[in-house]
């Protein structure tokens, strides 16, 4: 799916336009990422009662966030396969279309429903813009070149970390809650004229086999195990027989669909890779770094902006640290490999994230704030030498020639990991807010006693339409949720210190210096 064609059958026109061509592809994977970051600033205002936001509960802004998520992960290999198979451009073409399509109609969602159902709709026409993007790059640079072209095309996933909660906010300051995905659409026809233009079509000779089955095991699976852990932190029970049942039978066909990719001879997921543990480890770093902080983010937004009260601009601003600490540290990270080997990099790295977690137990209201910026800034420093050293070991532990799977793997656990991340962090935090919160609410009518314990936003929602009396709800609010905020980060900050544990006992030391040139090119291309 991305391997690099020669250079005599690359034509000239085409030689000559590749850096223009590079552009359009950067504009398409920048309107894919950007979009989840805007999302998380906007998360508070969503969650806010209409006509200001749709009344989102805290579960129904996780299943909007992980809609697009799941389908995205569930669809990365089926999507490369098919643009193998009927070129490229064309898969590209109609994914950005799509992408546009669902962004419209989200922007226009009239409940959290039709939110989630067209986000999900986004991610599948994302699904088929992220790998086309990468094997059209491949097709259109010759090898020498074709490192720092990646270098460049993989650069656009932290420029839009940095770029979109700014862009977010000052959104949100000035539109409907509905523009952060609205203004997806003029993004989108600009990049469509582009590419009929100047994208060349290109497809693999001998494409391997679709594989419907196990992606319909694997989104199935993934769906009734993230939404019966939803489902338990919603109801704050986790032994409740529709949450038990729920959860099992993810357990279940995630276990048929292991099965099937085994004995299949066309597999989505070949998981004879993970009889090397020292792959398994470093995707199951990958997937847990991700898993704790994307379970962070959610809460850290409802804690500034509904706890310590900025707006959603702000918000934006007060996380660019992490972005920037990203975008300084990964080009840089492979100096620290050379030095100190993949193990001592990766493992600190997550010690450093796990530290950073816990530093979210020790805040509260008036915790001064620069102390959440520097927080911010290691979290990024220690997930940017967590992802350059894992995409190294990957590339290393698999065959040459399987450059494109590994990397393909690698993006799908980095999302899957941070759906139940969300998933499982979101309902611990919905668990322990309803505990803190459900006494304070006893004077309430008892319908609106269950929907006010749903999240410190349904919570303020309710005192606010109540006036004067309401206002004795905010305090207890603030309370509940820093104590849940707490409770969340201990959790968190527990699973990167079993990440760290995993890549201290199975990833290899130091690389022998000879053999560094070669893991390089290797090297960027896991990278996304």
């Amino acid at each position: 799916m991305t391997t690099s064609v020669p250079a005599s059958r690359i034509p000239e026109a085409v030689h000559r336009r590749r850096w223009a061509i590079l552009g359009v592809l950067m504009l398409s994977l920048l309107i894919v990422v950007l979009d989840n970051s805007i999302l998380n600033v906007a998360i508070k205002t969503i969650s806010t009662p209409a006509p200001v936001g749709l009344g989102a509960t805290q579960s129904q802004i996780e299943w909007a966030i992980n809609a697009y998520t799941l389908v995205f992960a569930g669809l990365l290999f089926t999507s490369g396969l098919i643009g193998d198979r009927v070129g490229r451009k064309k898969v590209l073409l109609g994914g950005i279309a799509v992408f546009g399509i669902g962004s419209a109609l989200a922007a226009e969602s009239g409940s959290p429903g039709q939110l989630i159902a067209y986000r999900a709709l986004m991610a599948l026409g994302a699904a088929f813009v992220m790998p086309a993007t990468l094997a059209v790059l491949m097709n259109v640079f010759e090898r020498e070149e074709q490192p720092k072209a990646i270098g460049i095309w993989a650069g656009g996933v932290g420029l839009a970390i940095a770029i979109g909660p700014i862009t977010g906010g000052a959104l949100l300051d000035h539109f409907w809650w509905g523009s952060v995905f609205f203004i997806n659409v003029p993004i989108v026809i600009i990049a469509l004229v582009l590419m009929v233009w100047l994208v060349p079509d290109s497809r693999d000779p001998r494409p391997g086999r679709l594989d419907p089955i196990g992606v319909v095991l694997s989104v199935v699976g993934l769906v009734l195990l993230v939404y019966g852990i939803i489902k338990g932190g919603q109801l704050a029970d986790f032994t409740d027989p529709t949450v038990l049942a729920t959860i099992g039978a993810g357990v279940v066909v995630l276990a048929a669909f292991v099965v099937f990719e085994k004995r299949s001879d066309h597999p989505s997921l070949d998981v004879s890779y993970f009889k090397n543990k020292v792959f398994s480890s470093a995707m199951a770093a990958i997937a847990l770094v991700f898993f704790a902080l994307m379970g962070v983010t959610f809460f850290s937004v409802f804690y500034t902006q509904s706890v310590r009260g900025y707006s959603p601009l702000q918000s934006g601003l007060l996380m660019l640290p992490l972005a920037a600490a990203q975008m300084i540290f990964a080009p840089r990270a492979r100096l620290v490999v050379q030095r100190f080997g993949n193990k001592a990099t990766t493992t600190a790295g997550l010690v450093v994230i796990a530290g950073t977690l816990a530093a979210f137990a020790t805040f509260d209201a008036d915790t001064p704030i620069w102390l959440l910026e520097v927080v911010f800034f290691l979290m990024g420093t220690g997930m940017a030498h967590i992802m350059t050293p894992t995409s190294v070991v990957i590339m290393q532990a698999l065959p040459r020639e399987k450059a494109g799977s590994a990397s393909a793997l690698s993006n799908t656990f980095r999302q899957v990991g941070g759906a139940l991340g969300i998933a499982v962090l979101g309902s611990v935090l919905a668990t322990a807010y309803r505990n803190g919160i459900e006494d304070k609410l006893t004077a309430l009518p008892a319908g609106l006693r269950h929907q006010a314990g749903d999240s410190i936003e349904a919570t303020l929602g309710i005192a606010q339409k109540l006036g004067p009396q309401g206002k004795l709800l905010v305090g207890p609010a603030d309370d509940a949720f820093l104590h849940a905020m707490h409770v969340t980060a201990f959790w968190g900050a527990g699973v990167a210190l079993i990440g760290a544990v995993i890549t201290a006992l199975y990833l290899p030391g130091k690389v022998r210096a000879g053999e560094q040139e070669d893991e390089e090119q290797e090297l960027v291309a896991a990278m996304e």
